[in-house]
């Protein structure tokens, strides 16, 4: 797992023999089993995520319903608000399969920085990117119906109507399981 890791964070950096065997001392890669739930409404947590292999997701809990709102997969980040603020946490984290996490803390992230500044640069740009597409998605979430949801979504990440369970798939769009039974006839029909 190791080298998925270098590899993507050679991405944007280059790292020596000793940065690489300083990141694999610090053991922060870690396995988690399906159904694994790493945070809960109501919770506090310092724990940000970076998925090397599986799908975690993110969802709230209305009214007894499941709301999913996002899956992270290999290669992507997720900072719960929580962290950041301090605050309860509004939302549910859990593992979709069986996933394998570099998850870190707030004080892992300083000692890194310490060690490699090159690290905290590296953080700022992805940082930015995610905050740019959080906002795109977000927009076309807002300006879309569920249909162009759905097209958006086989085009961007056709690999989650494999991974993922269709009830949670269709909460993800905003629609009920039954439509999007409905939805992927009409379109098989076109």
């Amino acid at each position: 797992m190791e080298k998925i890791l270098f590899d993507y964070i050679e991405n944007y950096i280059q790292l020596s023999d000793a940065e690489k065997q300083i990141i694999t001392d610090l053991s922060l890669i870690k396995p988690y089993k399906r159904g694994s739930v790493l945070l809960e409404e109501g919770k506090k947590s310092n724990d940000s995520y970076f998925v090397l292999k599986g799908c975690l997701r993110c969802y709230y809990l209305k009214d007894g319903e499941e709301k999913t709102t996002e899956f992270y997969t290999e290669l992507q980040s997720l900072s719960p608000l929580c962290v950041l603020d301090g605050s309860s946490s509004q939302y549910y984290i859990s593992c979709v399969e069986d996933t394998v996490l570099l998850v870190s803390n707030p004080e892992a992230e300083q000692e890194a920085f310490a060690k490699f500044p090159k690290f905290e640069m590296m953080c700022r740009v992805l940082s930015e990117k995610l905050a740019a597409k959080t906002q795109a998605d977000f927009d076309n979430f807002k300006t879309s119906n569920p249909e162009e949801r759905y097209l958006s979504l086989l085009e961007t990440r056709p690999q989650l109507l494999q991974r993922v369970p269709q009830h949670q798939l269709a909460s993800y769009l905003g629609i009920t399981p039954q439509s999007l039974s409905r939805l992927r006839g009409r379109l098989v029909r076109k």
